[in-house]
C-alpha cells in the first residue's frame, strides 16, 4: 500500500469494509474505524460482544476496505486474526495508549477477550 494511503488513514480513521457472509456468501458492507499501527492495519471490536465482520472475516479472508473521506478508493486486502498472546498485548497497549479517552481500560481485558485483525492490503 502506497505510503500516502497509510498517512490518510491515520486521518480519516472511519472507513467501510466489505466482508463475504460466512452463512450466505453475500457482500456485507459496515463503517468500522481502523487503527494504523506502527506501519500495520488493525480492526477491533469492544471485549466480549461476537461480531459479524470477524466471524465472516475469519471464514472468508479476503476483504475489501473503502476509503471514503479525503480519498476514496477501494483497497482489496487479506484478514488475519492476531491470536499470539503477547502481540495481542503489545498492540492492544499501544492501541489504547493513543486514546485518550481510553487511558482508563485495562489492556490485558482488551488482549484477553477481544477480536482483533491485522489487514494486509493486495
Amino acid at each position: 500500500m502506497a505510503d500516502d494511503i497509510r498517512t490518510l488513514l491515520k486521518i480519516d480513521e472511519v472507513v467501510d469494509i466489505t466482508t463475504t457472509g460466512r452463512k450466505t456468501g453475500e457482500a456485507r458492507r459496515i463503517e468500522i474505524r481502523l487503527h494504523v499501527l506502527d506501519g500495520k492495519l488493525y480492526l477491533t471490536g469492544r471485549p466480549g460482544m461476537p461480531r459479524s465482520w470477524y466471524a465472516n472475516m475469519m471464514a472468508n479472508p479476503a476483504i475489501t476496505i473503502h476509503l471514503k473521506q479525503t480519498l476514496q478508493q477501494d483497497v482489496p486486502s487479506t484478514a488475519s486474526a492476531v491470536r499470539d498472546p503477547d502481540e495481542r498485548r503489545r498492540v492492544f497497549a499501544r492501541m489504547l495508549e493513543l486514546e485518550s479517552r481510553m487511558s482508563h481500560v485495562d489492556p490485558e481485558v482488551w488482549a484477553e477477550t477481544a477480536p482483533l485483525v491485522e489487514l494486509t492490503p493486495a
